[in-house]
């Protein structure tokens, strides 16, 4: 009989065995030699796992005092300096004199102060000799002195100070001090700034690099041209020039009638150069953010029955009581991004390449140094918005820095990828492995491909089971296989901070043989046994929300939803996407949490109280050829 001490290699030595002969049966089965087709393998099923498993959330649109319309607007003294230390979780001070800080710190953030007078609002405030040096400093200067600010605000968006070395030291300190709060692994600082036209759209611009290659280039801003083509050539000379990596994502398409037009900036239809151009430089969208949703509107998807979500309708915020002119009704299929994504389809069949091929993302565009896209945590568009008795009201005069309550507390930026540094995250963005939320954390997988099984959803690799077989968001899916439909792999959870999840559903939008484009709303997975009925309706998840407590509970939803979806309308020789919307149930709005902390009992019936938040990711494509 085999003795204990005859058995070699064996890592058992503590093992107290009961009987010989279970001791012969237990070291025949861990003596076995390895195979010669196993004898590079690992017991651990992770060293040749090479795609992210972690999702990071940022905010990649935020102004300091450093932009002219933040600091015009009372952000006379929160710094880049505070908005990184808030980012990262520290308490800030605000111009309110309350303490401001997030429950959870964020993992990156861009600065994108307005590339236009940059820093120069804050010189002529605090008298910089710099500034003072030009004509329009004085000015400004002598202006703010006398209180009178409304002389120069339109003026500061169209006559760029041109003085070379003040705008390269501004950029220098811009550059250096993302350099100083980054932290790779921990925290992202990415360096950006916005480019802010007319009718064409703003556009926030990322650079992948450090201060050492984004600090060879100064800012390209409006006053150098309003067209997106130059924008795109600069970014191309960036690149060409450093070696690095830089990209673009349009914003706030919903106040922009021009940002998805299907002619450039000279009115001439796009092209398949120009198709190219956008689909390089502009891999991402902002669908979501304070000033209103951009996913979708109810005139262009009337049977969404989600699609009224924070709507704006022109720079005047939601026009409260008034209705969409004809005008404005003709321009918004080229400011939703779900139309445009259509678009892109239509475009991809004209030109052979799609001009409005991208990720969706959220992020803040608060102009208050402090990126928060909480409801519970609101801190407002402006300076000037900072909690108070009076931003919930109704204001007596409709402009753009007085619209108080009509503001979203949105939205952040989920992204999927490796680790937390620039080179990870920036790679992410460029692939669209990315997906926008309203401010919830929520955790969403999609993915896309012909093979899934319905138990992948509920098995515990599913992201390996995901990329094995398919595409992620952001993806593309070709030549569909003779008989087979895309069938997507679906899991959201809630975040673990947050509200119960009401059901997911999958967007569609087609191009078909007749040239017509098309969408549908498909719901794939309802929370509490739900169902969709004969009519292709569902009952509402419910609503638990207690209005003057501002709170709500968990007992309806669910915490996880998780599915594999077949399309059931497929036709493999039509272009198509699919992207997934999650839906939390009803929360309380900011505003009803302004409400209780300021014992406020006159809310107006105008102002919502109750939200439902949700998330977007990017689409998968199809195509029926490579």
């Amino acid at each position: 009989m085999m003795t204990a001490h005859k058995i070699k290699n064996l890592s058992f030595r503590r093992i107290r065995f009961i009987t010989a002969g279970l001791f012969f049966c237990t070291a025949i089965a861990i003596a076995k030699p390895l195979s010669a087709e196993t004898d590079n393998a690992s017991y651990s099923p992770y060293p040749d796992q090479h795609y992210p498993t972690n999702v990071y959330w940022g905010d990649t649109h935020l102004h300091t005092n450093l932009s002219v319309d933040a600091n015009g607007f009372d952000n006379k003294s929160l710094t880049s300096d505070d908005a990184y230390r808030f980012a990262r979780g520290e308490a800030v001070t605000a111009h309110n004199g309350m303490q401001a800080r997030l429950h959870r710190p964020l993992d990156f953030l861009v600065i994108a102060d307005h590339a236009i007078n940059m820093g120069l609002m804050r010189g002529a405030r605090i008298g910089d000799l710099a500034v003072l040096k030009t004509e329009i400093g004085k000015r400004w200067h002598k202006l703010i002195q006398a209180n009178t600010k409304t002389e120069f605000f339109f003026e500061s968006w169209t006559k760029d100070v041109r003085d070379s070395a003040f705008q390269r030291a501004i950029w220098q300190e811009v550059t250096t001090k993302a350099d100083e709060y980054n932290q790779p692994g921990q925290f992202t600082a990415f360096i950006g700034y916005e480019w802010t036209p007319g009718k064409t759209g703003h556009r926030v611009v990322i650079f992948k690099d450090g201060a050492a290659k984004a600090g060879q280039v100064l800012p390209f801003s409006n006053a150098d041209s309003w067209d997106p083509e130059k924008l795109w050539g600069y970014l191309s000379e960036y690149e060409v020039k450093t070696g690095g990596g830089v990209l673009a994502i349009p914003h706030n398409s919903n106040l922009t009638s021009a940002m998805f037009s299907l002619e450039d900036y000279q009115g001439r239809p796009l092209s398949n150069t120009y198709a190219k151009m956008r689909s390089r430089w502009e891999p991402l969208v902002e669908a979501t953010q304070i000033k209103g949703d951009s996913e979708a509107h109810p005139i262009l998807s009337p049977s969404d029955e989600f699609a009224d979500y924070e709507t704006w309708n022109g720079l005047l915020g939601r026009n409260v009581g008034k209705t969409v002119n004809e005008e404005s009704e003709q321009q918004k299929p080229y400011e939703y991004v779900r139309s445009a994504l259509k678009l892109g389809l239509q475009q991809k069949a004209k030109l052979g390449v799609n001009p409005f091929k991208f990720g969706l993302i959220g992020s803040t565009d608060s102009h208050t140094s402090l990126a928060t896209g909480d409801d519970n945590n609101f801190w407002g568009k402006l300076s000037r918005d900072e909690p108070s008795p009076e931003r919930t009201k109704i204001p007596a005069l409709w402009s753009p820095e007085n619209l108080g309550w009509q503001f979203a507390a949105s939205g952040y930026a989920g992204i999927w990828a490796e680790e937390n540094t620039r080179e990870s995250l920036f790679a992410a963005m460029k692939r669209k492995e990315v997906y926008a939320s309203t401010g919830p954390r929520m955790t969403v997988r999609f993915f896309g491909g012909w093979e899934y099984q319905a138990d992948d959803a509920f098995k515990s690799d599913l992201a390996q089971i995901g990329y094995d077989k398919g595409v992620p968001m952001g993806g593309d899916l070709t030549s569909a296989p003779n008989g087979k439909a895309p069938n997507f792999l679906i899991r959201a959870v809630k975040d673990p901070d947050g509200a119960n999840l009401d059901r997911i559903q999958v967007i569609k939008g087609w191009h078909d043989k007749q040239g017509e484009l098309h969408e549908k709303i498909y719901d794939v997975a309802l929370s509490d046994h739900r169902k969709v009925n004969w009519r292709g309706k569902v009952k509402p998840v419910g609503n638990t929300v207690d209005i003057p407590d501002a709170s709500y509970t968990n007992t309806i939803g669910s915490p996880e939803l998780a599915v594999v979806w077949t399309d059931p309308d497929f036709d493999k020789n039509e272009l198509a996407f699919y992207y997934v919307r999650v839906l939390e149930i009803p929360t309380p709005r900011w505003t009803a949490y302004d409400a209780k902390f300021f014992g406020l009992t006159d809310i107006p019936k105008e102002v919502p109280m109750v939200t439902q938040e949700r998330a977007y990711t990017s689409p998968i494509w199809y195509s029926p050829t490579k």
